[in-house]
């Protein structure tokens, strides 16, 4: 028996010995690629995970993130509140009442000056459709036809996917439960956020702590630039936009701009979309002459918010590359619809510049190469 089992254990070592020596004779360039890929693989999978637990637990997640968000834009105010000698609960409390009393305010002004706007707005970008499908079925060779089926085909599939009034009730249900959590966590992340902050770094190993607080302080840092950066820049592309269009005489301005300006919080795409409604409803009211000119205006405020007032708002430390913002708004989108999209491109910059701090740290601690 004692024999056996040292005849197996030999077979193994010289099994493991033998698959060493074939990981050893491959060509730096195959390991290399197998061991990358390998931990492509790993991370692809963690995140397909943590996206799919964020999926499942929707409510709890959007309301995280608009807690993180706001808290973010919000921190100067508490901090200016607490300079001012007013305790931390009091300061949060004012600061969160300031929001409410912020967004309550806009909603009642729009409301006031667009209600009887939006239906407007619905017929005229119904009568830009028109022209617009008159256009294509005069210049393409599209029959009117053609053209009908592939709309008929586009609405069955929007219906079919159309909520019912069961989902959409609990869906109501949930949007207004995370409201309410976002405001009550919003509260305590602003008046207990630090000693918050000290408890989780309390957790980390001393070796570490210093490396996990930089870390943490720069993901906030970025969060709170990104934050405050984003609504600056949807208030200048709305205000650019609503200008234009009350200088060329297109009707509706005010609701155009209002989602020029919701749309600016989804980078690329949200702009993108505000722009084409802004273009429609200047052909439908005015004429080609006009959409043209909306849309070299739509060009020019985007053109310059991303090569001039994005680089001097966000800093450097929030800046990424517009191929990577693309891709984590659709896989946002992809994951968890519009909340997804509005997401993706905060937690990628937070996630990059956490993980720049670690490395910066790491290659500070490894010792200077040894000169040959």
């Amino acid at each position: 028996m004692i024999e056996d089992d040292d005849g197996r254990a030999a077979d193994r070592g010289a099994a493991s010995g033998g698959l060493r020596g074939t990981w050893d004779r491959l060509p730096w360039l195959a390991r290399s690629v197998v061991v990358w890929s390998a931990c492509l693989v790993v991370v692809v999978l963690a995140l397909y995970l943590l996206g799919r637990i964020a999926v499942m637990l929707a409510p709890l997640a959007i309301a995280l993130a608009a807690t993180l968000f706001l808290a973010a834009l919000l921190d100067p105010v508490t901090r200016l509140l607490r300079r001012l000698r007013l305790p931390g609960s009091l300061a949060a409390l004012l600061t969160v009442l300031l929001l409410l009393g912020f967004l309550f305010g806009s909603v009642a002004l729009v409301w006031s000056l667009t209600a009887d706007q939006f239906g407007e707005l619905a017929q005229e970008v119904d009568q830009g459709v028109s022209r617009a499908r008159d256009f294509v079925t005069s210049t393409l060779p599209v029959s009117d036809t053609q053209l009908d089926r592939l709309i008929r085909q586009a609405q069955r599939g929007l219906s079919s996917n159309s909520p019912d009034p069961v989902s959409g009730a609990r869906t109501a249900v949930e949007a207004t439960g995370s409201v309410l959590l976002a405001l009550v966590l919003l509260f305590f992340l602003l008046k207990d956020g630090r000693p918050m902050w000290w408890w989780v770094v309390g957790r980390v190993s001393e070796r570490n702590r210093a490396i996990a607080h930089d870390a943490g302080r720069a993901g906030w840092r970025t969060l709170g630039a990104y934050s405050r950066g984003t609504v600056m820049i949807a208030a200048i592309d709305a205000v650019g936009i609503g200008l234009a269009l009350v200088l060329l005489g297109v009707p509706l301005a005010f609701p155009l701009a209002l989602i020029t300006f919701i749309g600016a919080f989804i980078p690329i795409i949200g702009a993108t979309v505000a722009g084409a409604i802004a273009v429609l409803v200047a052909l439908a009211a005015n004429g080609p002459g006009t959409a043209l000119l909306v849309l070299a205006a739509v060009i020019a405020v985007q053109q310059t918010e991303g090569n001039l007032l994005e680089p001097l708002i966000m800093k450097r430390q929030v800046r990424l590359h517009p191929a990577v913002i693309l891709v984590a708004v659709t896989a946002g989108a992809l994951v968890a619809g519009i909340a997804g999209a509005f997401v993706a491109v905060p937690i990628t910059a937070v996630a990059y510049r956490v993980v720049d701090t670690i490395l910066r740290h790491r290659r500070a601690d490894l010792p200077p190469p040894t000169t040959p």
